[in-house]
C-alpha cells in the first residue's frame, strides 16, 4: 500500500476511534458507570443518569451518525477518493 493509502486509513481509523469513544462514554459511561453521579441533576423532571440511559443516548447516537458522515466526507475529499 502506498503512503497516500496508509494516511487515508490512519485518518479513517482515527475518526472511528473518536466516534466509538464518544459512543462508549455516552452509552456505558453516562447510562451505567456515572449514573449515580448524574442522577443529582434533573432534566425534564427525571434524573440525568436515567435520561441518558433511556433517551439521551439515542440523541447522541443520531448526532454521531451525522458527525461521522460529515467528517468522513471531509477525509474522502482530502485524499481525493470522494464520490460525485
Amino acid at each position: 500500500m502506498d503512503k497516500q493509502g496508509e494516511a487515508y486509513w490512519k485518518a479513517t481509523l482515527g475518526l472511528l476511534t473518536k466516534i466509538l469513544a464518544v459512543w462508549f462514554l455516552v452509552s456505558f459511561g453516562a447510562g451505567i458507570l456515572f449514573a449515580d453521579m448524574l442522577n443529582g441533576i434533573h432534566l425534564g423532571g427525571y434524573p440525568l443518569g436515567f435520561w441518558f440511559a433511556q433517551q439521551g443516548s439515542i440523541y447522541v447516537f443520531v448526532a454521531l451518525i451525522f458527525v461521522y458522515a460529515k467528517k468522513m466526507g471531509e477525509i474522502d475529499r482530502k485524499f481525493d477518493v470522494h464520490e460525485e
